[in-house]
């Protein structure tokens, strides 16, 4: 217990006296979270409107034009049930889908109170029992008679999914590079801090201090600079996120017809991954330098 009190009291000396670096090291970490946090927003964000359109994939929505009776809408209801890949069809009210979409916006449905009419359409929902005939079945869909405009959603869905890709490897590669700057900058904060206590650290070892002895307050140096540095991030990254969510929500509502992430679940979720990769960060750049100036 006495060595952990040690370890932690001087490395908060070593923090205070080595400051300038100490400030680079946390300003260099903080900086790849910050990035790292907002691809990610971005992927939760981008993955949440996917899952959204993959759910409805198995599902057609046909439109119809405001002046095409229910009458010649069972017309199309019927033949498209003859259709092969197609389990299901029917008429799906202009009033059922207020109602849905209400249901869709959850608690910010009362902005839709102040329309004065209700501008969705009446359509034909069809429930596909194979999807690879969804093409075929919306190219059928789209020469009858009364129809405005019939939605294909695998295009959606294939292009979000290649910027879901590009989001990911891109957001590897940065985030590879800025982990090995931050742990050179880390361990270039506590190489510095061993070459001031070089003399110190030769009279422990004489008298028969462990390795782990000398080598505790360099590691909770660097794992202070982490956790100082997943701290801020956090709080910078949901400050961002906040600000965005209030300029883009109501739009990204309107667009996908799903809500942005709530701020409260991906603070924890960023909270639960920055720490310990802080934390990591400062460790592994304490220890790779104490590897290259002490007996290890």
């Amino acid at each position: 217990m006495r060595t952990i009190k040690y370890a932690f009291k001087q490395a908060f000396l070593q923090v205070f006296r080595n400051r300038a670096m100490s400030i680079a090291s946390i300003f260099s970490i903080t900086a790849m979270l910050l990035i790292l946090g907002l691809f990610f927003i971005l992927a939760v964000n981008v993955g949440m409107a996917t899952e959204s359109a993959k759910d409805k994939f198995d599902t057609i929505q046909i439109y119809l034009l405001d002046e095409t009776t229910e009458e010649s809408a069972q017309e199309m209801i019927a033949s498209l049930k003859s259709m092969d890949g197609v389990s299901d069809a029917w008429y799906f009210t202009k009033e059922e889908a207020m109602t849905e979409f209400r249901v869709s916006w959850g608690e910010q449905a009362y902005l839709l109170d102040t329309l004065a009419e209700n501008p969705l359409p009446n359509s034909i929902k069809v429930t596909l029992s194979d999807l690879s005939k969804a093409n075929t079945i919306i190219e059928v869909a789209r020469t009858f008679s009364g129809v405005e405009d019939v939605p294909n959603s695998q295009e959606f869905i294939d292009q979000v999914l290649k910027i879901t890709d590009g989001i990911q490897k891109g957001a590897m590669a940065i985030i590879t590079f800025l982990v090995i700057v931050s742990v050179v900058v880390v361990s270039n904060t506590v190489k510095l801090t061993v070459l001031a206590r070089e003399k110190e650290i030769s009279i422990m070892k004489y008298v028969g201090a462990t390795n782990w002895f000398i080598r505790g307050p360099f590691l909770v140096e660097g794992m202070l600079i982490g956790c100082f540095s997943a701290l801020i991030s956090v709080g910078l990254v949901m400050a961002v996120y906040a600000k965005i969510a209030e300029l883009v929500g109501q739009k990204a509502l309107l667009l996908f017809s799903t809500s942005l992430v709530p701020t409260g679940f991906l603070t924890a979720h960023l909270f639960g991954i920055f720490l310990p990769l802080g934390i990591s960060i400062g460790a592994l750049g304490s220890i790779i330098s104490m590897r290259r100036f002490l007996d290890t």
